[in-house]
């Protein structure tokens, strides 16, 4: 037997080393769902057409939050959902558990007050503790 067949015999008697290809396509389908679902998520923030006032400091928006929205004719959304006043309450209650009791609410620069402080106070009695104002980053 020659050096280069025992060099061989070596390679080929080990045990092959082997690559499970299942927890790698768990990993990547894993974050197409993630993708996927916060990419959906993002949107729905904006579907409505609300002019915000401008504000100099801004934060991100958290998607867990229940979102209300009041546009320039007075119509409320929760959540991109056309509502009413009366039947709000009714829907922020099992929301609230989920977000901690804080509730976003965006409304048009341009709406009427009135009705802003009218959802703001079904909002409070529905169980909000806090609100997070939708604003617009200044020029």
């Amino acid at each position: 037997m020659t050096r280069a067949q025992g060099r061989r015999r070596m390679r080929d008697s080990g045990d092959g080393v082997t690559f499970d290809f299942a927890p790698m396509v768990d990993v990547v389908m894993l974050l197409l769902i993630f993708f996927f679902l916060t990419s959906s998520l993002g949107a729905r923030q904006n579907a409505l057409p609300l002019d915000l006032p401008r504000a100099s400091t801004t934060v991100q928006e958290t998607p867990a939050l229940p979102i209300v929205s009041v546009d320039r004719a007075g119509k409320l959304f929760l959540n991109g959902q056309e509502t009413t006043l009366t039947k709000l309450s009714g829907q922020l209650k099992p929301l609230l558990g989920t977000s901690g009791g804080v509730v976003g609410l965006r409304a048009d620069e341009r709406g009427s007050y009135g009705t802003v402080v009218r959802v703001m106070d079904v909002i409070k009695k529905a169980g909000g503790e806090r609100l997070a104002l939708g604003t617009r980053p200044s020029e």
